[in-house]
């Protein structure tokens, strides 16, 4: 680097000294300014009011605690329709994918061979009637001789067991006709259950056969539908600690909220209706079935879904708003609270996991707590503030600190604020519990 003139050195070292001492007298009447605490250590600068803060007051009571757990759709009933009599199809008395009713008439079988069978047994039923009028005349008659002593008691005796053998027959011949009956019914195949039918598998013309190995069609019923869910069984066993402990007490009667496949919510919320008793031993999970309303058959069988399921309810539960609680250089997950002389103070929290948009606090806040959530870039720890209830629970988290003159000696706490800005909001994304403040 070259050197300066020796003739202009006492000019510039003129210049400097006068620089120095103006920013001496500068420094020295302010008493920190915003750019630092100056002598003092946290307040306003002398003749500023205390910077105004957004505050939510924290109140402690029960807070639903849920899961997101993965799972597919699956019918509410499920009828596969198979023939109960051999036949050829004559007709498909239904549109595929249609919606049909329980008895509604699905395929008509030829049943010419099934009609004669059911007039034949009618015919013996006739004649067993008739066989039986005549055995009970014949028994009467033979009652009256054999009081007459015309007849032998033996002869009467014989008169009696026919009469009963052809009341025999005409029961049996009556179970004909109604066997028959039922076949004939057979070559007209119903629908077992309401719900939509799927395409057919046999068209006009085909022979089908009782009890074969392929259905004709299958029935689902839709509304409700079922929603079978995965969870862990390390889960279930840390779900059964909290329980067991008192810190959760148990929600199943809490409504299940669906996500789609798009990530919407679905309109309906379900009801749990089963939980396995097993964990299968391949996946080291167990089943839960949900039971959805589905009017509008949104649901399909098959879609895969996730569900919010409730675990339990904490009593004394905290929320606390996603922007009010960051990391410090440190890496400790804190908030700022005013405390009672209206004076910030931070706080080193721990939280386990995301409700909504909030953070669920399990120690460093206590019911009452006033934790500043915005007009974070303007405050440090000490500095007295004034402070404002928010209207409602800010939906957002606070951006970082604004531009303008906040370099200085307390921008180690404008640092701080943009770590808010992209704390644990950012870290989320939208409030996953595996990235909460506590690093759980």
């Amino acid at each position: 680097m070259s050197s300066l003139p020796p003739s202009s050195r006492p000019a510039l070292s003129g210049l400097l000294v006068g620089l120095a001492l103006a920013l001496g007298c500068h420094g020295g009447g302010g008493g920190g300014g915003e750019g630092g605490p100056g002598g003092g250590g946290g307040g306003p600068p002398q003749g500023m009011p205390p910077p105004a803060v957004t505050v939510v007051t924290l109140h402690a009571g029960p807070v639903m605690l849920t899961r997101e757990l993965p799972g597919r759709t699956n019918p509410f009933l499920v009828a596969e329709v198979r023939p109960q009599v051999n036949g050829i199809v004559e007709k498909r008395l239904f549109t595929e994918g249609g919606v049909v009713k329980a008895g509604q008439p699905l395929y008509q079988l030829d049943d010419s061979t099934y009609r004669a069978e059911h007039a034949s047994a009618q015919a013996q039923l006739e004649r067993a009637q008739a066989t039986l009028t005549q055995q009970e005349l014949n028994a009467k008659r033979a009652g009256e001789l054999a009081r007459m002593g015309s007849i032998s008691t033996a002869e009467h005796e014989r008169a009696e067991a026919t009469f009963r053998q052809a009341q025999a027959d005409v029961k049996a011949a009556q179970a004909a006709v109604q066997r028959t009956a039922v076949t004939l019914s057979y070559a007209r195949i119903v629908s077992p259950i309401s719900g939509r039918i799927g395409k057919s598998s046999v068209t006009q013309g085909a022979l089908v056969t009782a009890n074969q190995p392929q259905a004709l069609a299958t029935v689902q019923q839709l509304d409700p539908i079922y929603v079978d869910l995965t969870q862990s069984s390390a889960e279930l066993l840390e779900l059964r600690k909290a329980v067991a402990a008192g810190t959760l007490e148990r929600a199943d009667s809490a409504p299940v909220t669906v996500l789609l496949e798009d990530g919407s919510r679905y309109s309906h919320q379900g009801k749990l209706a089963f939980s396995d008793v097993t964990v299968d031993p391949g996946t080291g999970s167990y089943s839960l079935r949900v039971q959805v309303p589905n009017p509008d058959n949104v649901l399909l069988p098959g879609m895969y879904v996730r569900a919010l399921v409730g675990n339990g309810v904490r009593e004394q539960g905290l929320l606390v708003p996603q922007q009010g609680v960051a990391r410090d250089p440190k890496g400790d997950a804190t908030a700022l609270v005013v405390n009672k002389e209206g004076k910030v103070e931070p706080r080193v929290v721990k939280a386990s996991r995301t409700v909504g948009d909030k953070w669920l606090v399990d120690s460093g806040l206590v019911d009452g707590d006033r934790v500043i959530v915005e007009g974070l870039q303007k405050v440090q720890p000490g500095m007295p503030v004034q402070a404002t209830e928010a209207a409602s629970a800010p939906a957002e988290a606070q951006g970082g600190p604004p531009a303008g003159p906040a370099a200085g000696p307390g921008a180690g706490r404008g640092a701080a604020a943009a770590g808010r800005g992209a704390g644990p909001d950012a870290g989320t994304g939208g409030g996953a519990p595996a990235a909460a403040p506590t690093g759980k």
